[in-house]
């Protein structure tokens, strides 16, 4: 079996391989210069980890989250996006602990590429199946300084569909329609408009009453609005 920092400098010499600072420049400007990038897009950056995988497998379940610390702590943001992708394909390896993992995972180097990732992926899968940790969490969250905890909080039941806790999502909403923060006004409107697709009475109905920022409203209404049309 692979030794950890052996898996590690494997992966990190496939990427420096496929470095184009052509790209890498392009992709920075467009994150802000928040980041430093290999330049790798997206469909080259997949096919590069398939064939990672293919070569040397997923780390163990003893390593990946040393693994995974490794590429978070890493400068190139595509180290990041593996890293995000590892944790869910190894989630079956992860158990409740695993939650304050993720929480750091939010509040550093946060930006919306990363938690909207990790929100509905990560801690929304482990939620929705330990709903006792989830509200343990959630509360703190919401009433967070931190914004990219709120907006985490606000949407970890993206893809929760038909399983959607409406009230729950109500009342987190109701904490933070206040905040003038960009990401958590973005946040409210798009899980309004992921549960619209499968309760659009109800969301419509909440958004009438609830007096959201016209940035909430718009983006809540979008996929009923789209329907009327």
């Amino acid at each position: 079996m692979i030794l950890k920092e052996e898996y590690i400098d494997y992966v990190k010499a496939n990427f420096e391989e496929n470095r184009n600072n052509t790209y890498a420049f392009s992709m920075e400007a467009y994150m802000r210069n928040k980041f430093i990038f290999y330049g790798i897009k997206s469909p080259l950056r997949k096919q590069i980890q398939k064939n990672i995988i293919s070569e040397i497998g997923y780390p163990s379940a003893k390593n990946y989250l040393y693994i995974v610390s490794n590429f978070w702590k890493s400068d190139e943001r595509e180290l990041q996006y593996f890293a995000m992708e590892l944790l869910q394909k190894l989630q079956k390896n992860s158990n409740t602990n695993i939650i304050d993992f993720y929480e750091n995972l939010i509040v550093e180097k946060s930006w919306w590429d990363t938690i909207d990732f990790i929100a509905p992926n990560l801690i929304g899968k482990l939620f929705l199946n330990n709903k006792d940790l989830r509200d343990n969490y959630i509360g703190s969250w919401i009433n967070s300084s931190n914004f990219w905890l709120k907006r985490s909080a606000i949407i970890f039941q993206l893809r929760y569909k038909e399983q959607t806790d409406f009230e729950l999502l109500k009342e987190l909403i109701l904490m933070a329609k206040h905040e003038d923060e960009f990401f958590v006004k973005k946040a409210i409107g798009w899980s309004l408009r992921e549960y619209s697709k499968t309760c659009p009475t109800k969301v419509e109905e909440f958004i009438s009453i609830a007096n959201l920022k016209p940035l909430s409203v718009r983006e809540g209404l979008k996929h009923i609005n789209k329907n009327k049309q």
